[in-house]
């Protein structure tokens, strides 16, 4: 709900704070003292284009600022934070402050905060759809568009009907699954087709070079030593002479040996030598199993260059090919055989899957088809009690000849929301033919039909807080009473707030306030006055009989506030 609303050089209104709170609450006032710039300036703060021409003769600009208590979590929390602002906290509630802000230069330059962080008017638009709902002489209309007149009677149609709702949003949206991917298997047939060969091509090639994986590696290795076979051979043969000579010349062994046995004669007179030796004769079998690893190494030469060269370059240049086309690794080309079979086992299955969905669809569309029709039905007898009840609220409210039609049309084609339309229609005598909503009507009877819709709709459409300005516009008497008596309903699921230059609805506010123009013609701090007591019935005789001290008029005025009690 709207806790305050503060108004600063908007219209006449110089300076003005406007405590709100829950309930209903009434703003009267005198000709020309600026209650409509209440409306005005929560235009603003819901996101409406400004107008330089709004801001107060002689001021710089005009600001409005508003503070609404909601939830601190939900819909609007959660689209004030995704804007950069933040809630003040009410401790121990559950509920936070939200402060919506918005000037207006008198150049025509606009500015909007939500929650303390500067944000577009179409946040505030977006924030407005949650927590407002204005009707008044701009006929900003909730239910302007069939759409939203759709769904308000779904609502009022009750739980049954949004269990079978739901119902059919499944079936309906397993029927588009599966109709968009039999569209997209049937178009693109022929390309996977030709993507089926390619790739049979590509996996038939890497299939007969049969790459194994490392084996690049592996040949580099191989071609590297063939091609020094030669400068190996001699080194190891180098090697394997030094070690353990064939000749006579003196090789690593035969010294290692020598010097073992002279160190165990030493030993013979000194302890220390004969551990030397010990280790003398382990180096010695290190290098004898030395030579034989070398002997073995040029054995593996000799075996080697039996391989051709020729072959194993062969070998590489097949594998560089199939890297260069389906690489750039050979671990990518194994990768692309194991990958390019499962895709090819998918696409080969496309027949089958086209074969089964078709069956699905077909399946899908008839059960949704039923499933539409049945709620055509429910939304057919929903709109006549709907229809009914309106026009029920309607008759008390000064329009006793107009009648309140909901239209539900089928359709061939299925929707989310099932196969058919409904919109809203009213006839405002007989003979006429019924029209949408705000066409055929004036400002005031069309607020007035609006209430009506919100009076029904109340238990099952809640909106936070509701606007109505010029609702008594034409109206007089007793009907005036029934608007006062409607509204008073309305405000006890919602905040509602109304503009009225009416006694007999005013009556029924639980929270009255007057604007009061200064003798200057501006309103000021002071000017918006809380009523209570004898100053309410003072406002009502005004209201009544122009005169605040005229005695019938305040006699009417007591007898309007005890009837507004019953």
């Amino acid at each position: 709900m709207i806790d305050e609303l503060v108004i600063r050089d908007l219209g006449v209104i110089a300076d003005a704070v406007l405590p709100l709170g829950p309930g209903f609450t009434a703003v009267t006032g005198e000709t020309g003292a600026g209650k409509t710039m209440v409306v005005t300036a929560l235009g603003l703060l819901l996101g409406e284009r400004s107008d330089a021409g709004a801001v107060r003769a002689g001021a710089a600009a005009a600001s409005v600022e508003g503070r609404w208590v909601v939830p601190a979590a939900g819909t609007v929390a959660d689209r004030v934070a995704e804007a950069g602002g933040v809630l003040d906290a009410i401790d121990g509630t559950g509920f936070g402050e939200l402060v919506l802000a918005r000037s207006v230069s008198a150049e025509g330059r606009s500015r909007a905060s939500a929650g303390g962080r500067g944000a577009p008017a179409a946040v505030l638009a977006e924030l407005g759809e949650a927590l407002v709902v204005v009707h008044g002489q701009s006929d900003q209309l909730r239910l302007r568009s069939a759409t939203a007149q759709r769904e308000a009677l779904d609502r009022f149609a009750g739980a049954e009907f949004a269990a079978a709702l739901a119902g059919y949003g499944e079936v309906y949206a397993r029927w588009r699954a599966g109709t968009a991917e039999l569209e997209t298997l049937l178009v693109e047939r022929d390309r996977r087709t030709r993507e089926a060969d390619e790739l049979r091509a590509s996996l038939a090639e890497i299939e007969a070079v049969a790459p194994i994986a490392g084996e690049d590696a592996e040949l580099a290795e191989r071609a590297e030593r063939l091609t020094n076979l030669e400068g190996l051979r001699s080194a190891a043969a180098e090697a394997h002479e030094a070690l353990s000579a064939e000749s006579d010349a003196p090789d690593a062994l035969s010294l290692a040996d020598a010097a073992r046995r002279a160190l165990e004669r030493g030993g013979r007179h000194d302890p220390a030598l004969t551990a030397l030796a010990e280790r003398a004769a382990e180096a010695g079998y290190l290098l004898r199993d030395l030579a034989g690893d070398v002997s073995s190494y040029l054995a593996g030469l000799d075996a080697d260059g039996a391989h051709d060269l020729e072959l194993v370059h062969e070998r590489r240049a097949t594998l560089t090919a199939l890297t260069r086309k389906y690489g750039p690794t050979l671990e990518d080309v194994l990768a692309l055989l194991s990958s390019g079979s499962d895709r090819l086992l998918e696409i080969d299955g496309d027949s089958d899957r086209i074969a089964l969905l078709e069956q699905q669809v077909a399946a899908d569309a008839a059960a949704a088809r039923e499933r539409a029709a049945d709620l055509t039905r429910r939304r057919a007898e929903a709109a006549g009690l709907f229809a009914e009840a309106v026009t029920g609220e309607i008759a008390a409210l000064a329009m006793p000849d107009a009648r309140v039609v909901v239209a539900v049309e089928p359709r061939a084609e299925l929707a989310e929301h099932g196969a058919d339309t409904a919109q809203i229609l009213l006839r405002p005598h007989p003979g006429s033919e019924p029209r949408p909503l705000g066409r055929g009507a004036s400002g005031g009877e069309l607020s007035r039909v609006m209430l009506a819709i919100e009076v029904v709709l109340a238990a099952s459409d809640p909106v936070p807080t509701f606007v109505f300005d010029e609702i008594d516009a034409g109206v007089g008497g007793a009907a005036a009473i029934e608007i006062g008596r409607r509204l008073a309903r309305l405000a006890e699921s919602a905040q509602v707030i109304v503009v009225t230059h009416l006694a007999q609805v005013a009556a029924f506010a639980t929270n009255h306030l007057t604007v009061v123009k200064g003798s200057d013609g501006a309103v000021t701090a002071s000017s918006v006055i809380r009523l209570d007591g004898e100053a309410r019935v003072a406002e009502m005789a005004r209201l009544l009989s122009g005169l605040p001290d005229s005695a019938t008029g305040l006699e009417h005025a007591r007898e309007l506030l005890s009837l507004a009690q019953v």
